[in-house]
């Protein structure tokens, strides 16, 4: 059996799309999270471009223990010294050097000749050797260079020194029988090096993505790059959880498997669209709402008499468990810590009696709290931003016909602040006292809300971007009350930027 390896890049590609930046330890949490679904690689990010990716870089690779850190560099010694140092802390580090090859990008983008491309390479990679054991290499736009020169550049870096050789599909042109064609014919062309590890990396521009990953495995790759739920540039990038749960299921065909841990595949996807402010999609493969749902009645009657009529995987496979929980108001810690534990959940002291306390809090309010209510009200960083500037003590509204006014008070260094506001309804004078009191003129970029569970008791999840000049925040909040959930999602946006003002003191 085949074992392919996973590499991760949603702290970097995944990073890229629009409305997607991350805090730094929103990044730890879903390095941490990667590293308990077992992922092989995880490309923290790219050193050189930013004090923000360095310092992300270097908290995450010191933060790893089992799984290897890589970061992005290009052909350039400032680049190379900037991964080096990022790296420094890491257990297994990994340095990714890439340039372009295609002859539109060779003409347009770089300014090169082939000549001139095959000597950066050489020379980056000597460079880089004096650093790290382990370099691997992309050529971006392999999928539209010609074979004869994408050959010749493979042989220049493995001759150099790269271990690992990555032919991506950087703009989702390829079809999978045209990268099977590519991947074989290089695989072929590396002779006695057959030892180098081929990895691609494909960008779904036209919803190709995971079959040309899987088209690429067939012809001889041995590592597939990808993000959670396949956020990425444009279209975004091979799903790494229909990649895991592919060769899970269909082990015999593929002849491949991964060393993925599926159970944690879930609540990872969750996690990272919570902290990016997107929600998974209801016929999202594998993870979304709809993925173990049956509406048609021949489907129902199947399913109820033996799941495999129509299910391939069960929900438990990827970490979805019944969702029935025997607790309520008059639990005592110790019952809540060990129903925790029983899902999965590994927290602190600190983090524990947080999330007890909104469970109690939570329990006076729901007559049946479920663990997906639970799951809702766990705090989505096991390190809480460090520096949390505002935190909200009480609010107050009043409504009108065309209007609305709301008194916000909120805690910051132990003081209690309070405006009061008027707007078109209660969220936009909400909003508008909580600018008055950071005296920040936030620009609402983006509001939702839905419900976590059901009935007329449901939390209320809002998730909120926000935006300040040039850079995007992303908020969210849980509450039975909708305006408390959305006021308590704009103040976690709020306070990101207040974390980021901190830092940069």
């Amino acid at each position: 059996m085949r074992q392919i390896k996973l590499l991760d890049t949603t702290l970097r590609d995944g990073e890229q799309s629009p409305g997607c930046s991350m805090h730094i330890n929103e990044k730890l949490e879903i390095a941490e999270t990667l590293e308990k679904l077992n992922i092989d690689i995880i490309e923290a990010g790219f050193p050189v471009i930013s004090d923000g990716d360095f310092k992300a870089v270097y908290e995450i690779a010191k933060l790893l223990k089992t799984t290897t850190a890589a970061a992005l560099a290009r052909c350039r010694k400032i680049d190379v010294d900037a991964a080096r140092d990022a790296l420094a802390p890491a257990a297994f580090p990994r340095l990714h050097l890439f340039i372009a090859t295609s002859p539109i990008h060779l003409e347009y983008k770089l300014k090169m000749t082939e000549e001139q491309v095959l000597e950066a390479i050489s020379e980056s990679i000597n460079y880089a050797k004096k650093f790290f054991k382990e370099i691997q290499f992309s050529f971006e736009d392999a999928c539209r260079t010609p074979l004869p020169f994408l050959i010749k550049a493979t042989k220049t870096a493995v001759d150099a020194g790269a271990k690992i050789i990555n032919l991506p599909d950087t703009v989702g042109y390829i079809t999978p029988d045209e990268i099977y064609n590519i991947f074989s014919s290089v695989k072929a062309s590396l002779g006695e090096n057959s030892d180098v590890v081929l990895s691609t990396h494909n960008h779904d521009d036209l919803g190709l993505a995971v079959a040309n990953s899987i088209a690429a495995v067939r012809a001889g790759a041995d590592q597939i790059e990808g993000t959670v739920t396949g956020i990425g540039e444009r279209a975004g990038n091979t799903a790494l959880e229909e990649i895991i749960m592919g060769f899970k299921t269909r082990k015999a065909f593929y002849g491949c498997d991964t060393a993925a841990n599926t159970k944690m595949i879930y609540r990872t996807c969750k996690l990272v669209t919570g902290i990016i402010g997107r929600k998974i999609p209801p016929n999202k493969a594998v993870v979304g709402e709809n993925a173990f749902a049956h509406e048609a009645g021949i489907h129902q009657h199947g399913v109820l008499e033996s799941p495999s009529t129509y299910e391939i995987m069960t929900p438990e496979s990827i970490g979805i468990t019944n969702n029935k929980l025997l607790l309520g108001k008059h639990s005592g810690r110790h019952a809540f810590a060990a129903e925790i534990k029983k899902m999965g959940y590994e927290l602190d002291a600190a983090t524990l009696d947080y999330t007890f306390k909104k469970f109690k809090d939570l329990a006076d309010k729901k007559k049946t709290v479920s663990k997906l209510d639970i799951e809702a009200i766990m705090p989505k960083l096991s390190r809480p931003i460090s520096n949390r500037m505002y935190a909200l003590d009480n609010y107050e509204a009043s409504s009108f016909k065309g209007g609305a006014s709301v008194q916000v008070s909120l805690i910051s260094n132990d003081e209690v602040i309070s405006e009061t506001a008027s707007g078109d309804g209660p969220v936009d004078a909400a909003f508008k006292a909580i600018n008055n009191i950071t005296g920040y003129d936030f620009a609402l970029e983006d509001f939702a809300i839905h419900s976590v569970t059901e009935g007329k008791d449901a939390l209320g999840e809002s998730v909120i971007k926000l935006r300040l000049g040039d850079k995007l925040f992303t908020g969210r909040g849980v509450s039975t009350d909708v305006l408390e959930s959305a006021i308590l999602a704009y103040v976690n946006a709020v306070n990101k930027h207040m974390e980021e003002v901190t830092d940069e003191q």
